[in-house]
């Protein structure tokens, strides 16, 4: 099972079905199922087919990345890539328990990001120099959720202590995440394109499993291997939009400042060595749910994919929209995005899920007969 206390949670008829119906989700965008549909290796001229695009690669190959489901891609990749080609690499994800044998993956910080993952990055960069990366090779960038935070590395006159308390304040003061990455992107040496133009002139094929809205590849992990719209000045936006710029450190400020008047060089609004592949994302596991659902019984609506906005509200305007029938037949509702909760300075321990099911339950309390409201994130 992949819900580890699904046997607990599962104690009633409709909850075994929840749990299964989510499970469904789950397992149809896992790195292992995900990875041998979208990537086909041809060792008689030593290319790679992802999604259809076919690659040379180069003489050797370099695997680098991060992200929730860092661990299980690099499992994934080093079962397809020869061992004789497949000369090193290094993903960061939550934990550092996997089985690779040639990609080192080692455990940051999520959703605050923290020293581990900064050693982390520096060591990934330390491969350029080390094996002297060049046109002739090929680097494999494993992207996922939660890597923003899992890939962090300070700008020149920045810590770290410093961006996780930029990334505290915008997360309690309900900035959204794509707010966020504009944030954290010009504060960072890999993020927004930059970590794309470090390993240049190889070739970077980025390989992503997508959690954001839209399949936005900007936002995805903060873009590091993509050409980013947003500049230092839209940064600034942000923190001025919830009243941060002077609650936060003169020299983050005076960073963004420098940017906004070019006096840094801003991120790289074009990358010619960069490649990127959504090779799974939400719409995959909301059809798969859709599906379950359907076998089991129910007549089920996926309602939208992009869901967004303030999770109390957003919970509370859903449970009203079922209270008063808008859904009709349907009774099974299948919902996919990202809300984001608006926290008091003294918060409690939780999440957006736990927030979103307990704002639902003062409505559907009214709601008779059967029913069940499930949330998990990714």
């Amino acid at each position: 099972m992949i819900i580890r206390n699904s046997s607990e949670i599962g104690s009633t008829p409709l909850r075994r079905y929840a749990v299964e119906i989510l499970e469904a989700g789950i397992e149809a965008v896992l790195p292992s199922n995900v990875i041998p549909k979208a990537l086909l290796y041809y060792p008689e001229n030593q290319t790679l087919s992802v999604n259809g695009c076919s690659y040379e690669l180069g003489k050797r190959i370099f695997v680098i990345g991060g992200g929730k489901a860092g661990g299980r891609m690099a499992e994934a990749i080093e079962q397809i890539l020869p061992q004789s080609i497949l000369i090193d690499g290094l993903v960061i994800d939550k934990s550092s328990d996997f089985d690779t044998k040639k990609i080192k993956v080692f455990a940051g910080g999520h959703p605050i990001p923290d020293g581990r993952g900064e050693q982390a990055v520096k060591k990934m960069l330390s491969l350029k120099e080390k094996y002297n990366i060049n046109e002739y090779d090929t680097v494999i960038c494993l992207l996922s959720g939660g890597g923003s935070a899992l890939i962090p590395y300070p700008s020149d006159g920045i810590t770290l202590a410093d961006k996780q308390t930029v990334t505290a304040k915008l997360l309690c003061c309900g900035a959204e995440i794509g707010e966020i990455n504009t944030v954290r992107k010009h504060l960072s040496r890999v993020k927004g394109g930059r970590l794309g133009h470090y390993f240049s002139p190889a070739g970077v094929i980025t390989l992503i499993i997508s959690d954001v809205i839209g399949n936005d590849l900007s936002a995805i992990a903060s873009g590091p291997t993509y050409p980013d719209a947003t500049t230092f000045a839209d940064a600034l936006f942000v923190l001025e939009k919830y009243d941060l710029i002077d609650k936060l450190l003169s020299n983050v400020i005076t960073l963004l400042r420098n940017g906004a008047e070019g006096k840094i060089p801003e991120t790289p609004k074009q990358l010619d060595n960069c490649y990127n592949h959504i090779i799974a994302d939400s719409n995959l596991t909301l059809e798969v749910m859709r599906r379950k659902a359907l076998e089991s019984g129910f007549n089920p609506l996926i309602i939208t994919s992009g869901q967004r906005g303030e999770t109390t509200a957003v919970a509370v305007n859903r449970a009203f929209e079922i209270l008063n029938g808008k859904y009709g037949e349907y009774d099974a509702l299948i919902i996919g995005g990202e809300t984001t909760p608006v926290l008091p300075e003294k918060c409690g321990i939780g999440g957006r899920n736990q927030h979103y099911v307990a704002s639902s339950m003062s409505i559907l309390e009214n709601l008779p007969g059967k029913w069940l409201v499930a949330a998990m994130g990714t």
